[in-house]
């Protein structure tokens, strides 16, 4: 009777030490899941980069790329970049993006225009194809231009997607093309909402 009567004894403090343990373990987790969610932030930004800089060593690749095949005494026209999937749309980071190129490439002594075409330069074709409308090929004939600065971008949910290409005025032939992302940090975001028509 005396050993049934202690077994019962420790039987039952075991199961109180064990509740006791599990809640404490319990408002322990709780807390800490208090803690974690009050202590939240959202993910920050994309950064922001040197918008001048990219450009100007977009510029540079382009360069490298046409080596001699164009003039630098001829003009080089440049266009507004345009959204791949409206290419009558463009924003002021299709504007300004091109007027940087241009400066690169007359740092490096290229001839170039002051005046930015206007954003209808692209026909689209069936299947998709992009090419140089009638209209630029005149105007690069009027300036005697031998070659045009065109470009798309296409918004990703991080990064936004350039395509910079030079094309022949003549010809309509692709002298040389460089593709890039930019991150959508808040200058470029801004960029893109801005100047759309």
């Amino acid at each position: 009777g005396l050993l049934m009567r202690e077994t019962t004894k420790r039987f039952r403090w075991s199961r109180f030490v064990f509740v006791k343990t599990s809640l404490l373990g319990l408002l322990f987790l709780t807390g800490c899941a208090g803690s974690n969610y009050s202590n939240y932030s959202p993910p920050p930004p994309q950064p922001d980069i040197n918008l001048v800089a990219s450009s100007h060593k977009v510029a540079d690749e382009l360069m490298a790329a046409i080596g001699d095949s164009i003039r630098r005494d001829k003009p080089l026209l440049a266009a507004s970049f345009v959204d791949v999937n409206n290419l009558e749309k463009t924003t002021t980071f299709g504007r300004i993006v091109p007027q940087q190129f241009l400066s690169r490439f007359a740092q490096s002594g290229f001839s170039v225009m002051e005046m930015l075409l206007r954003k209808n330069i692209f026909i689209e074709e069936q299947g998709g194809e992009f090419l140089l409308s009638r209209a630029i090929k005149e105007i690069g004939e009027s300036h005697e231009a031998e070659a045009v600065l065109v470009g798309v971008y296409a918004v990703g949910k991080k990064n936004l997607f350039v395509t910079a290409k030079i094309i022949g005025t003549k010809e309509g032939r692709v002298l040389a093309s460089y593709d890039y992302e930019l991150p959508l940090g808040p200058d470029i975001m801004h960029l893109l909402k801005t100047g759309a028509n």
